[in-house]
């Protein structure tokens, strides 16, 4: 006859899911309920942060803890946390303001608050030294979001037009992959119109037609 499945098998299943994941993975408890029932894999979770190996990130968010010889704890990056959110909120993120400028490299200024543009709910998040807020945004600023194209209009909007230069606009296209760039002239319309001109650019084949 089977075992009955028990609290701590539901945990040891957990820990495996951990171990195999990759590093600075953030978990949820959505992720788990292939293992156990929800109440279960919510006791488990509790267990394995009691134990010291998880660590609750934030309310429903947990991570593998690491440690520097000298730096000390390593938190997970931003973009790892934002994945687990959109993940367990069933949301889009756009990455937003200087945080998108900084991805794109048109800034070499890391943003001490992190902010994306959501169709959920507006939330902050406080991790370390770390913020992360999401504003929610109209159906028209999110219609990008998820492709290279939302992450180039959140760019270009934070530097502004003024200081879009040629070498900005080579940097891009080199940057962006063939593909990108074609999906930017076919999300054209999604740019305000004093970006079209710099997607053109962004966009060209190399021979210049």
């Amino acid at each position: 006859m089977a075992r009955p499945k028990t609290h701590n098998s539901t945990a040891d299943r957990i820990r495996k899911r951990v171990q195999k994941a990759k590093p600075s993975t953030v978990f949820h408890a959505g992720q788990f309920l292939d293992v156990d029932t929800r109440t279960a894999v919510d006791k488990a979770l509790s267990r394995l942060v009691a134990s010291g190996y998880l660590k609750r990130l934030a309310r429903g968010l947990y991570y593998e803890p690491k440690t520097h010889p000298v730096l000390g704890e390593v938190l997970p990056p931003v973009e790892s946390v934002a994945k687990a959110l959109a993940d367990r909120d069933h949301v889009k993120l756009q990455p937003f303001g200087g945080y998108a400028a900084n991805l794109l490299r048109l800034s070499d200024q890391v943003p001490a608050r992190v902010v994306f543009l959501t169709d959920g709910k507006s939330r902050k998040i406080n991790y370390g030294n770390q913020s992360i807020e999401l504003r929610q945004a109209s159906p028209r600023m999110m219609a990008a979001a998820g492709r290279m194209t939302g992450l180039v209009i959140a760019g270009l909007r934070y530097i502004g037009k003024d200081n879009i230069t040629p070498e900005r606009v080579a940097h891009l296209r080199q940057l962006l992959s063939p593909e990108d760039r074609r999906q930017l002239l076919k999300d054209i319309t999604l740019a305000p119109a004093w970006m079209h001109p710099y997607f053109r650019a962004i966009a060209r084949e190399d021979d210049g037609q």
